[in-house]
């Protein structure tokens, strides 16, 4: 690894962040922060496959994995956020800090850059990796990579059409995937970091670094900043209704539904 790339991206990932900074404060709607951590996400990886110096097909194919899960996911969130409310999660976090909200949330957004810098370190490492492209396991995890990224337009697309319907103002979505999984949006962001371990592992020396990518965005998405505050807020405003969908579609993985009575914030 060359330490002056790294030093590159994570200076702009800060710089970056501090901007998502400012045009929430200037804007109020936190919707931009996602946006704007995407595209910082997507502009450090292409920057990354570019600087390394690993197998040349490789470089490329990471370089356009990257790009297409950016353009996809910040197109979605930007377009989200136009026109939009404001996101419960940070809405909820401003709330609690208070009086020290502004400072509070520009430590928040550095702590993001620091999880994006994972994420990029991930790519870095796959283009560094110099073993023949494709190899049979390349193809495969370029084949979950891909059906991760239609996957996760397919859920956003299902809801995005649910919330477009009278019954959004009083019901939950269960169509489509959201029938196998409250939350399959996350799942498949999930799934998609975890084909960067595979694209990396090789000879390159620190390559196992990249298994810190998919571990670190399921502790986040699962037991911190996704799912946990999201479905407060559900719970806050569908209630009993929410409740029981808790007892009948897995938190996360997808998987058969189910018959019960959910217990509060269990998760699956």
């Amino acid at each position: 690894m060359e330490l002056d790339v790294l030093i590159i991206i994570a200076t702009w990932l800060s710089v970056a962040m501090s901007i998502a900074w400012a045009v929430q404060r200037a804007t109020g709607l936190s919707g931009w922060i996602d946006t704007i951590w995407t595209f910082a996400v997507g502009s450090s990886g292409v920057f990354a496959a570019l600087s390394a110096n690993g197998n040349f097909d490789r470089r490329i194919a990471a370089l356009v994995i990257i790009t297409a899960w950016s353009l996809r996911l910040g197109g979605h969130i930007g377009s989200r956020t136009r026109g939009g409310s404001e996101d419960p999660r940070y809405a909820k976090f401003m709330e609690e800090w208070g009086d020290r909200a502004a400072w509070r949330l520009f430590v928040f957004l550095q702590i993001q850059a620091v999880v994006a810098f994972v994420l990029v370190l991930a790519v870095y490492l796959a283009a560094l990796n110099d073993a023949p492209f494709p190899r049979l396991i390349d193809g495969l995890w370029l084949l979950v990579a891909a059906l991760s990224l239609a996957g996760e337009a397919f859920s956003d697309l299902q809801l995005a059409r649910f919330r477009k319907t009278p019954q959004a103002k009083t019901e939950i979505c269960e169509t489509g995937f959201w029938r196998y999984s409250r939350h399959p949006n996350y799942f498949f962001e999930w799934l998609f970091w975890c084909c960067w371990p595979f694209f990396a592992l090789g000879p390159t020396p620190w390559s196992w670094l990249s298994l810190l990518a998919p571990l670190l965005m399921y502790w986040l998405l699962v037991r911190v900043s996704g799912i946990p505050p999201l479905e407060e807020h559900m719970m806050r405003s569908r209630g009993d209704k929410f409740r029981a969908l808790q007892g009948r579609v897995n938190a996360f993985f997808p998987g058969p539904r189910k018959s019960g009575i959910a217990h509060q914030g269990k998760q699956s």
